[in-house]
């Protein structure tokens, strides 16, 4: 489909919100925001052979991940998102239906949102599909949650499970799985929801969405806040995949990355249950600035960084 086409297409299909005065079909979308309000923005690529490959994933699901990379950062400052962004190279021959698609997936999820794709661009690319997602979220000023805020007494926290999706690209290398069995890979929901609840009762000091790894990205708050880390292994709360249901690996729960889930630091007692996901403390800020791990043989050891990292040599 030729480009105005395909932009045309997308237009029917954005939807609007009330901050959104003016979205596609202008050089520029035309936003109101409510005043006394800090703006929050994140951008994220999904790139073929890299976050997805076309045997693997369904389009729907491409379109899905690619706006909860986006959305998992709005989370993890306690913001409320407003309206999304998107910017889209295809090869040539990539069929329409497959656009279609990843437009379904990704439109979804913005519904469950309530808010619009308020614009973004349309390219031809020399190979590969590159999606590029832009983000925009709110949130009261001043309120905003950083990496930077967690303490040495605090004790950290994750939602969720962690490790489902890494176990699902292991499985994926190895031959084909059923989606089913692996919905945080497949069917990852962004914790929002949670983390303006945890923003709005002032609960969480620092906080990160696990997308490259819980090692790596407990190394960015601890970097950030100046402080160091103790993880209890045993804590950790560890996937359920596959059929029939087994837990994931430990190294999977630790390294994998992809999960979407929150990581955050608390002074206060957080309950088990936040906006209706669950959430374990894994263990507590320290004043020294390394990252310890309580394994689960008792032994306590150095905990290295091995999540994602692009450019790292492997």
């Amino acid at each position: 489909m030729a480009e105005k086409s395909l932009i045309e297409r997308v237009r029917r299909r954005a939807g609007l919100s009330p901050a959104l005065m003016t979205g596609i079909g202008d050089d520029c979308a035309v936003m109101r925001l409510p005043p006394a309000h800090d703006l929050l923005f994140t951008t994220d690529f999904t790139l073929e052979d890299v976050h997805f490959r076309r045997a693997w994933h369904p389009p729907e699901v491409v379109g899905r991940r690619c706006l909860t990379r986006g959305l998992s950062d709005i989370a993890a400052m306690g913001g409320a998102p407003v309206a999304c962004f998107l910017s889209l190279a295809l090869p040539s021959k990539t069929p329409q239906s497959w656009v279609d698609r990843f437009l379904t997936g990704l439109l979804g999820l913005a519904r469950e949102f309530q808010i619009p794709l308020a614009g973004g661009d349309t390219a031809q690319s020399a190979g590969g599909i590159h999606a590029d997602i832009v983000v925009v979220g709110e949130v009261p000023k001043g309120k905003v949650v950083l990496r930077s805020g967690a303490r040495p007494g605090d004790s950290i926290y994750v939602t969720g499970e962690l490790g489902g999706s890494a176990a699902a690209i292991r499985q994926l290398e190895k031959g084909r799985i059923r989606a089913t069995d692996y919905p945080g890979h497949f069917h990852p929901t962004p914790r929002v929801l949670a983390g303006t609840w945890l923003r709005k009762r002032n609960l969480a000091s620092a906080m990160i969405d696990l997308s490259d790894g819980l090692s790596t990205d407990l190394g960015h708050i601890c970097e950030e806040s100046e402080v160091g880390a103790e993880i209890d292994a045993s804590a950790i709360p560890r996937a359920q995949v596959g059929h029939p249901p087994r837990r994931v690996d430990f190294d999977l729960c630790l390294h994998g990355g992809e999960d979407y889930e929150l990581l955050f630091m608390s002074s206060r007692h957080v309950p088990e249950l936040v906006a209706g996901v669950s959430v374990t403390r894994i263990g507590k800020v320290t004043r020294k600035c390394e990252m310890a791990l309580v394994g689960l043989d008792g032994r306590r050891r150095n905990l290295v960084a091995r999540g994602w990292e692009h450019f790292r040599k492997r």
